[in-house]
């Protein structure tokens, strides 16, 4: 990737990188395993789904396993759940901007149904931008802890950098056009204490069917995280083009 495009997606002199204290809190987060408790009372409140299917995408150096407790809520919730079936998460490649478009076509092709794409952190970036490229197949996105404003600032983008090589060409049109919003619904959850991405390029940009949810935790623990669950599980129970804001009855 060439140096202005990385200049344009890491401005470190317009976004700080999160403080390196926080590193440790979300070490400690990644590993400690959530409460079955808490994944039962999480179900508990969560409305019943309708069965639309719903594609999940992990974040940067994630794969399906980091995804599994989020899977396993919404099944148990009624809804068809996907996986994206492309490893771990190294960013835009060819094989990655591809594969996921083929992934989200199949699935709309086997259930006849728009999809709900989730995704965490980078996950959620790919999984909006899929969203610009075929509207007509999104249900709507929800995003976690994802940069989805540019300029950011990450503790990951050394190792960003280092794998840029082998990103698509394309993905220069991707970052060029991250601020622009897709032309569908898109909830935005994010936290403050962030440790990994700063927390003011997670925001969506204010308008119609768009909307920001500030919860606490790390950025480590957004897709098994109680709190965005309940986020989740209320967006999807919204019928398909009726848009209300979180929490309104």
């Amino acid at each position: 990737m060439d140096t202005f495009l990385m200049d344009t997606l890491f401005h470190s002199d317009k976004r700080a990188r999160p403080p390196v204290r926080r590193l440790w809190t979300e070490a400690v987060s990644a590993v400690t395993p959530m409460p079955r408790q808490v994944i039962l009372a999480a179900a508990r409140i969560a409305p019943p789904g309708d069965g639309h299917p719903v594609l999940l995408v992990p974040g940067f150096l994630r794969g399906e396993g980091y995804m599994a407790p989020l899977r396993r809520f919404l099944d148990a919730r009624g809804y068809a759940v996907y996986g994206w079936r492309l490893g771990v998460n190294l960013g835009p490649t060819e094989r990655v901007l591809d594969g996921v478009e083929r992934r989200l076509a199949h699935i709309v092709a086997r259930h006849d149904r728009s999809v709900t794409l989730i995704g965490h952190s980078l996950g959620g970036a790919l999984v909006r931008e899929l969203a610009k490229e075929r509207p007509e197949l999104v249900r709507q996105v929800i995003v976690l802890a994802s940069p989805i404003r540019l300029p950011t600032a990450s503790q990951l983008e050394p190792v960003y950098r280092m794998l840029s090589r082998w990103h698509s060409p394309d993905s220069r049109s991707l970052y060029e056009r991250v601020n622009e919003p897709p032309p569908v619904p898109v909830t935005a959850i994010h936290t403050r204490s962030d440790g990994i991405v700063t927390w003011q390029s997670c925001l969506e940009a204010e308008g119609p069917l768009r909307e920001n949810i500030e919860i606490k935790g790390p950025h480590s623990t957004m897709a098994r995280n109680p709190a965005a669950w309940r986020v989740i599980a209320d967006r999807l129970a919204q019928p398909e083009g009726h848009w209300r804001p979180y929490g309104a009855h």
